[in-house]
């Protein structure tokens, strides 16, 4: 059987340094989290534990399936300093821009 993903809900914000990723998936731990860059996209890959649960569910919304989402990677971020971590189900990326690109500030002589 092939393994089934759903996206997951992800914002994206820019700040000064660069942009900050988050990504929701709940029931993901870091031991069962993959990310990695590639052609200058970003993967990440989630995969949920099976819940063990007593007695027999009559109504689950939450849906079992494992998260993957792929994106698009500015070129001004700097791929070699992207860091993550993951904090109840919410995976936070950090994506610097790379030096040449950000603003500075220029003196009057």
């Amino acid at each position: 059987a092939t393994e089934q993903f759903i996206a997951p809900v992800a914002t994206v914000l820019e700040n000064t340094d660069g942009y900050t990723l988050e990504v929701e998936m709940p029931g993901v731990g870091k031991d069962n989290l993959e990310m990695w860059v590639e052609n200058n996209e970003l993967t990440i890959v989630g995969r949920r534990s099976p819940l063990a649960v007593e007695g027999t569910p009559l109504h689950r919304e939450s849906r079992s399936e494992n998260f993957r989402r792929s994106f698009e990677l500015d070129p001004s971020i700097d791929e070699s300093k992207i860091s993550a971590k993951i904090e109840q189900g919410v995976v936070t990326l950090t994506l610097p821009k790379a030096e040449e690109v950000k603003p500075r500030k220029i003196a009057v002589a």
